[in-house]
């Protein structure tokens, strides 16, 4: 029998769930963004990337922008699975936000540099419950 060792308990009726594999953001700057969201109603953690976005508002002086937009297109794509499991929008709560490391690749090297750069990825999992 299997046994579940979540840390959370999954009511898969009032869960929607987003996931990215490999996204080209730094998993560093998404534990940041989402330590801030996380807990949050889905309109107030929507706006809060927004005013990201637009450089209205900053988090410890960085605006994460080009995080903040990937991040909200994966929160738009939990809101329609919500929406597509006819859960109240209006009712949505981010319950979980994780982020792990994803693979490290090297960028081709340029002139200068005899080995190039290297790049990181995430992978992101957005849970959101219907409260």
């Amino acid at each position: 029998m299997a046994v579940n060792t979540y840390l959370w308990s999954s009511d898969t009726m009032k869960t929607a769930t987003a996931k990215e594999h490999e996204a080209r953001i730094s998993p560093k700057h998404s534990a940041v963004l989402f330590d801030v969201i996380r807990g949050k109603k889905v309109d107030k953690a929507k706006k809060l990337l927004e005013n990201l976005i637009s450089e209205k508002i900053s988090l410890k002086g960085k605006y994460y922008t080009k995080t903040s937009k990937k991040i909200l297109a994966i929160l738009k794509t939990a809101e329609a699975n919500a929406k597509n499991k006819s859960l109240d929008i209006g009712k949505l709560w981010i319950k979980k936000a994780t982020v792990g490391r994803g693979r490290t690749f090297v960028l081709p090297k340029s002139r200068m540099r005899l080995r190039g750069r290297t790049a990181k990825s995430s992978n992101i999992e957005i849970v959101l419950e219907e409260r």
